[in-house]
């Protein structure tokens, strides 16, 4: 029955491995060795602890970056109107001028024509968007091992 089938094939596989003692032995070190080296990496590599940062204040907005400062947004949908009206006059005592498009495309040459102070908004759904910064803008070189 099942019984003499398992213990055969039990039997074979131990005949095998006796008989193949080099490949046994490989199967069970490479493993061993390849764990040993992530080990000694990680402790060549140490990660990077940062300490706890106090909260600061960072005083007011100098206002005078934000003169014409242009966000579009894309779609136009009720509720992106509702954020962006949020953030024009309620966050600045002048505003911030909002331009609505009615593709993230119509959006894209816009800002190909707009000066440097324009920035996109492409909003995916009601709790996600994606800002979109004209080609002048500084890529940051601080963290470019993330990118």
């Amino acid at each position: 029955g099942v019984w003499r089938q398992t213990r055969a094939l039990l039997f074979k596989n131990c005949l095998i491995k006796c008989r193949t003692k080099k490949s046994s032995v490989q199967e069970v070190l490479f493993p061993l060795f390849f764990l040993f080296w992530l080990i000694l990496m990680s402790m060549m590599h140490p990660h990077r602890k940062y300490g706890e940062v106090a909260n600061t204040n960072l005083g007011t907005l100098d206002a005078s970056v934000l003169v014409n400062f242009v966000i579009g947004y894309t779609p136009p949908t009720q509720m992106a109107r509702e954020i962006m009206k949020k953030v024009a006059f309620d966050n600045f005592e002048d505003g911030i001028i909002t331009e609505e498009y009615l593709s993230e495309e119509e959006l894209q040459e816009a800002s190909a024509f707009k000066p440097s102070n324009f920035v996109g908004v492409v909003f995916n759904d009601a709790m996600s968007y994606q800002l979109r910064f004209p080609d002048s803008v500084a890529m940051s070189s601080i963290y470019m091992e993330s990118r």
